[in-house]
């Protein structure tokens, strides 16, 4: 069971500007920013080891990790589940890239589940281009077989891919051709999503979760970060937390999405930043007093469900 202390681990500052959130919470906060430049977007495995070095072990408080940017940083958190659980993700990007770098923000998915422990992984609130053309054509797919990991998008037309094997999975239906297969996804922009979680729960193997949240999965009334806006409203994404929490054990929890704007340590992370990055990302054109306020509120309403 999750307590009411938070754990902030302190990249660039997003999330100890938020007064309200700190006064509300006792607040156990990692400085981390020395590794601001060096840890966005990606990092190497010693640099992951480093990090994983300074964080304390926690699990059962409520963590957050600032921008989008550090969405990898849950790798390493859920790489320390020691027992059988299933790790929930609430995500507009699906993360589960099988290219380099390894420990990246858009890989992180496809290395935590090399932790044997989670033997099962629930992709929820997608509706970026991540599932379709190039980046499908590397994704993890073998992932699903076994329905060990099922992807739920809020909103995708179907795609393809080319001379992969699509594995028979509960979240989609695959049509294969000579050379490609047509994959159709299980939306939910249409569908009730307390009873499609409580769906979700009858079929999961243990009764421990472990939820993570990227706030840019969410509409810009609810989440102002640099990445592209997301299609769930808070109270979608609300409504599947509490039926997670009425139902399952919650062992761990952590929440990224805050806003900073993207500095980078060196060149070429730099040249990646700008390739990856969207030209128009959801905070665009608000002060920051606006970003400030939208995302602090998103973040004490999720506590505040957790905690119910």
């Amino acid at each position: 069971m999750l307590d009411k202390v938070i754990r902030i681990l302190n990249f660039d500052n997003s999330v100890i500007r938020q007064k309200q959130l700190l006064s509300c919470y006792s607040s156990r906060i990692t400085d981390l920013t020395g590794f601001s430049g060096s840890a966005r977007l990606y990092c190497s495995a010693s640099l992951r080891h480093k990090i994983s070095s300074l964080i304390p072990p926690a699990e059962n408080h409520p963590t957050f990790t600032g921008s989008g940017d550090f969405h990898h940083i849950s790798e390493i958190l859920t790489s320390r589940i020691g027992s059988p659980a299933t790790l929930v993700v609430f995500d507009f990007h699906p993360d589960w890239d099988g290219l380099p770098p390894r420990f990246g923000c858009g890989s992180w998915v496809t290395q935590a589940l090399k932790n044997k422990n989670i033997t099962k992984c629930i992709l929820i609130g997608m509706g970026s281009q991540d599932l379709n053309g190039p980046a499908l054509q590397s994704a993890g797919l073998g992932a699903l077989a076994h329905n060990r990991l099922e992807i739920y998008p809020y909103r995708h037309s179907p795609s393809r891919v080319y001379l992969r094997k699509v594995a028979s999975n509960y979240s989609l239906a695959a049509k294969k051709n000579f050379f490609s297969t047509q994959i159709s996804w299980s939306q939910l922009e249409n569908t009730g999503l307390a009873q499609f979680t409580l769906g979700l729960i009858k079929r999961l193997p243990e009764r421990r979760v472990y939820i993570s949240i990227d706030k840019d999965c969410l509409t810009k009334d609810f989440a102002l970060t640099n990445w592209e806006e997301g299609c769930l409203r808070l109270e979608q994404l609300l409504t599947m937390l509490r039926v997670l929490r009425e139902n399952l054990e919650i062992i761990g929890l952590d929440v990224t999405g805050d806003y900073s704007a993207p500095c980078f340590s060196g060149r070429i992370k730099g040249w990646v930043s700008r390739l990856d990055h969207p030209r128009h990302p959801a905070a665009q054109g608000f002060t920051e007093e606006e970003i400030l306020r939208v995302n602090e509120k998103t973040n004490l309403d999720i506590l505040q469900e957790i905690f119910a």
